[in-house]
């Protein structure tokens, strides 16, 4: 038996939690596309312990590209050329049986070898090698290029906020899909979570001159034939992360 999120439980997850934090990152120049998608289909796909999270009785599956930056273990420093690198992300939402709201990952591209092999390890992540390329210009455009290892399927997005940033009100759509404070795994059938914690987003709506969907033909859904029905873009946040526990 689940319990839907309530108001409250979605407030908690938001709230700085009182474990220790075992790394430090910050989050820049996220762009947030997300599809209305078939909420069965969606639900066929998850993990036995995980429930579907809808908005009105919608359902979204998200591509999330971004820059993370000074990626550092708890009282470690920074290390050059590793510390920094690119990540971009296929995301859908759910909950646990307590009503806990979160993140289920489909997968996680990053063009950084040891990230990868990190995140799979410690936090039971589907982290995929890519080669990306990254860079915003004088006009505030961010270039932002994937190519999966192995397989040659290939991203491109071109991105910039289309106005001024706003923390997203509570209640709104916008708040549904961005302030997610917990991530979902599953290790030998059982559903781990882990949190992070940061301040909320500042969002704009995006301008996008270039998108595609090829990230769901990677993860066994058809790529739709039409541009994101929601565009969002966060300048970024620092971001807290916390140890996976058992749920």
């Amino acid at each position: 038996m689940s319990v839907a999120p309530s108001r409250e439980s979605r407030r908690e997850v938001c709230r700085r939690p009182a474990q220790f934090q075992v790394m430090h990152q910050n989050w820049n120049h996220l762009l947030f596309l997300h599809w209305e998608m078939d909420p069965d289909l969606l639900r066929s796909t998850l993990p036995e312990g995980l429930y579907l999270d809808t908005f009105e009785g919608k359902a979204y599956l998200g591509v999330v590209p971004f820059f993370m930056n000074n990626i550092r273990p708890r009282f470690c420093p920074t290390v050059p050329g590793i510390s920094d690198f690119l990540e971009m992300n296929l995301r859908t939402y759910v909950y646990d049986h307590r009503g806990k709201p979160g993140v289920w990952f489909y997968c996680l591209e990053a063009n950084q070898a040891l990230a990868v092999g990190v995140a799979r390890r410690l936090f039971h992540l589907p982290y995929q090698h890519a080669v990306m390329q990254a860079r915003v210009d004088k006009e505030g455009w961010v270039h932002y290029k994937s190519r999966r290892a192995w397989t040659g399927v290939s991203s491109e997005y071109l991105y910039r906020p289309a106005e001024p940033a706003k923390v997203s009100e509570e209640g709104t759509l916008e708040y549904f899909l961005a302030e997610r404070y917990v991530l979902f795994s599953e290790i030998a059938g059982k559903i781990y979570s882990g949190r992070v914690y940061h301040t909320p987003y500042l969002l704009s709506r995006a301008e996008v001159a270039r998108q595609d969907a090829r990230l769901f033909m990677l993860n066994g859904f058809h790529p739709p034939e039409r541009p994101a029905d929601l565009a969002h873009y966060s300048r970024g946040v620092k971001v807290d992360v916390y140890p996976l526990t058992r749920n």
